[in-house]
């Protein structure tokens, strides 16, 4: 019986096959095991309109696809589709360094299933889950985490707005922050008691 390989090219090798060759194929695999879990690579996706297949190659570790962090690259012109074969189950971190104010998808080759985009401002990172949930029409999962941006400008107090960042406008010199009750967004307002008042009821109530 021949070898068999996962759908991110790792050579499975069956019982009494590769006499003599088994050295040379585990360290294959360990090589490619190790790109796979801590890899990097740039892959340059410049130019206009175009799909970008990233690629998987069997028990080597030239696949544009074998990384854990994959870096796009270069100026874009026209709108950008990245794919990775319909097999392939693991997370990927991706990284928007493209110049050009265009988006750029992450899918599955084929198929109907979610996929994740960057913005045609997004210059950021994604951690994406290539689920493989599905033969014909698997979803590409954005896991968000810890890649939002701070909201607003310097000097306003971040809050939470509808499970989003907002900025809250800081305000005059000396107002203090506010709540206007459950649901609401706070306020910069001036104080209900001035600085002068405090300190005199602080002297006479001690």
């Amino acid at each position: 019986m021949a070898s068999t390989f996962s759908p991110l090219g790792i050579e499975l090798m069956a019982t009494g096959e590769n006499a003599g060759t088994w050295g040379t194929k585990t360290n294959a695999n360990l090589q490619l095991f190790e790109q796979l879990t801590g890899g990097y690579a740039a892959k340059s996706i410049a130019g206009g309109v175009q799909t970008t297949a990233l690629t998987i190659v069997d028990g080597n570790t030239t696949g544009t696809g074998q990384f854990r962090m994959i870096e796009f690259t270069g100026t874009i012109t026209g709108n950008q589709t990245v794919t990775i074969p319909n097999d392939v189950e693991t997370f990927y971190m991706l990284r928007n360094s493209t110049s050009g104010a265009n988006t750029v998808e992450f899918k599955y080759a084929t198929g109907s299933g979610s996929s994740v985009t960057f913005g045609t401002t997004d210059k950021g990172d994604k951690l994406v889950f290539a689920t493989a949930n599905d033969g014909s029409n698997p979803d590409i999962k954005d896991l968000s985490i810890g890649t939002t941006s701070a909201a607003g400008s310097t000097g306003q107090v971040q809050v939470n707005n509808a499970g989003a960042f907002a900025g809250v406008a800081e305000g005059t010199a000396g107002f203090v922050l506010t709540s206007n009750g459950s649901g609401a967004a706070p306020t910069m307002q001036a104080p209900a008691v001035s600085v002068g008042k405090a300190i005199a009821m602080a002297i006479v109530f001690g």
